[in-house]
């Protein structure tokens, strides 16, 4: 309802919104999404735009994989018709937990123009601490001791590169390894220089040359020592740490 009054005060018809309302209970139907978005969409250019954005997403998140969370769509979530321009997100807790949302976000194409910097895209998301404070809390998930060191960082070589790299990232992570991928492409010595700063201990290079070659290369920043790894060999990796 709160969507439907929404459109209505944002100038959109009643026979649009009426139209509109099969969507709004996708989430019930049994269909792939995806079909019932397609069919719905078939003759507009921005709405064919978005179903690829939607699918890029979840095609990646699927070859990631989520270990604790699950992702559906909702066509009916809305953060603010007139501040996002592509995909939005929230966050949800648990099951079980009567909390609500604890995060969300979404793709902006233009904020930073409000302040001088125009052209500049982005994706945001924001999150609810004393929410998500009261739901581990709830859930009794708080750890006896707190340790925040990153123990791995993968370098950032550019997109291409930190999609490879990034199932690599979910193994060391399962295993317990506190792993990160440094943000954005950046030269070699300003990333050095971030894990030289926070005492990382280990650095990993996967480039153009590891890619082809299906392997990545370890650097020890105590000994200044470097050993290469294939994909196949990242037990051995995890040996060491």
């Amino acid at each position: 309802d709160g969507v439907i009054r929404e459109l209505l005060a944002n100038g959109i018809s009643s026979n649009a919104v009426d139209m509109a309302m099969p969507l709004f209970s996708m989430s019930d139907q049994k269909k792939d999404p995806f079909e019932v978005l397609s069919s719905f969409l078939k003759n507009s250019e921005i709405g064919k735009q978005g179903i690829e954005e939607l699918q890029f997403i979840t095609r990646n998140i699927e070859r990631l994989g989520l270990s604790s969370a699950e992702i559906m769509i909702d066509v009916s979530l809305a953060r603010g018709l007139n501040y996002y321009t592509g995909v939005i997100m929230e966050v949800a807790a648990p099951a079980g937990v009567s909390m609500g949302s604890i995060g969300g976000g979404g793709r902006y194409d233009d904020l930073t123009g409000i302040f001088g910097m125009k052209d500049l895209s982005g994706v945001g998301i924001s999150f609810g601490l004393d929410r998500i404070y009261l739901v581990l809390e709830e859930l009794g998930l708080f750890p006896e001791t707190i340790d925040q060191s990153v123990q791995v960082l993968f370098v950032n070589f550019g997109k291409k590169e930190a999609m490879a790299a990034l199932p690599l990232i979910r193994i060391l992570r399962k295993s317990g390894i506190r792993t990160d991928l440094y943000p954005a492409e950046a030269k070699m010595q300003k990333q050095f220089k971030y894990a030289n700063n926070r005492n990382i201990p280990y650095v990993v290079l996967l480039g153009k040359d590891e890619l082809e070659k299906q392997t990545f290369v370890v650097k020890d920043m105590a000994e200044g020592s470097q050993k290469s790894y294939s994909w196949k060999e990242m037990e051995q990796f995890i040996e060491v740490l």
